[in-house]
């Protein structure tokens, strides 16, 4: 057989430092973003459908529901309902919508899927698990959708809350 023996072998000596050097990553990978009062979440990368920004007039309005949905959207001809992330939370400061697009995360669990409208997204993270704590300070109505909290500065009180998307999505809250 001709060729090249490093290339079969796989023992190249030619190959680039980026390629020799690259270490895994620790933990596991998230999602971090921020709803409208400040507070920091996290979802896991692998509980998440998809994310997108959607003009808000593209968001349909359904009258006579939850005052936690916006409405609903269309993800490549599927129907799925919007909800304001932040108020499903109990956060009492409202979603911003006068804006040019509003971030939104599908979460997906069997075959529910809901889009989650949150403030801003600060990007993807390799995150340990192992340093997650009981959650701290947390207003009874978020309580039952969070897995636990890493502590990012003690002294500044932030924290970075890892939400329980299959909770959210088999939330009663719905149906209120």
């Amino acid at each position: 057989m001709v060729g090249n023996p490093d290339f079969l072998t796989g023992r190249g000596q030619d190959q680039a430092p980026e390629f020799q050097e690259l270490e895994s990553p620790e933990g596991e990978l998230h999602l971090r973003f921020y709803v409208p009062s400040g507070g920091e979440f996290a979802l896991p990368a692998t509980g998440i459908r998809e994310v997108l920004s959607k003009e808000p007039d593209r968001i349909t309005a359904i009258p006579n529901a939850s005052p936690l949905l916006l409405g609903t959207i269309n993800i490549r001809g599927r129907v799925i309902w919007v909800s304001d992330l932040g108020q499903f939370l109990g956060d009492t400061a409202v979603l911003n919508t006068d804006r040019p697009e509003i971030p939104i995360i599908a979460v997906e669990d069997q075959d529910t899927m809901l889009g989650l409208a949150i403030d801003r997204i600060v990007g993807m993270d390799w995150l340990d698990i192992d340093q997650v704590q009981m959650p701290t300070n947390v207003p009874d109505s978020m309580a039952p959708f969070l897995r636990g909290e890493w502590v990012l500065d003690q002294e500044s009180n932030q924290f970075l809350r890892l939400l329980d998307q299959v909770a959210i999505l088999r939330s009663a809250r719905w149906a209120a």
